[in-house]
């Protein structure tokens, strides 16, 4: 569930993605996301810039978690995603920001996938629950 980066795809404001990466990581801890990862992956992969990966206890937090993070980057940057993969289930779900892929997953799907292992050269930092975005040195 990695959308690979075509010339088509283009962002819709010119909100840095930092920007949109700091807005992601507050609407995931407004819902209480947990295990909240941020990899800089742009030296690694030309997927994307930053991968931002979170866990919910349930679907139904899932949902509200993905819910949150596209009404927060709509509402404060005018930003929609790109495209949108898993919200049949909610089990994984991705939003692509283009130059900024959000994963919002159970505990077993992200266990199971362990994209931390396949971005391991990744530069990154877990956000944890007392922190907000603006704590996220990467983010700067």
């Amino acid at each position: 569930m990695v959308p690979a980066r075509t010339e088509d795809k283009k962002r819709q404001t010119a909100a840095s993605t930092r920007e949109i990466s700091r807005l992601a990581v507050d609407a995931i801890l407004e819902k209480k996301g947990k295990n909240i990862l941020v990899l800089d992956i742009h030296e690694v992969n030309g997927v994307a810039d930053i991968f931002i990966l979170a866990t919910g206890d349930s679907d139904l937090q899932n949902r509200a978690i993905v819910e949150s993070v596209r009404a927060k980057l709509k509402e404060e940057a005018g930003e929609r995603p790109w495209h949108v993969e898993g919200n049949d289930h909610y089990n994984w779900v991705l939003l692509d920001y283009v130059d900024l892929v959000v994963h919002v997953f159970l505990p077993e799907q992200r266990e199971y996938y362990s994209l931390e292992r396949l971005w391991g050269d990744a530069p990154r930092e877990e956000v944890t629950e007392s922190q907000s975005a603006s704590d996220v040195k990467l983010l700067a």
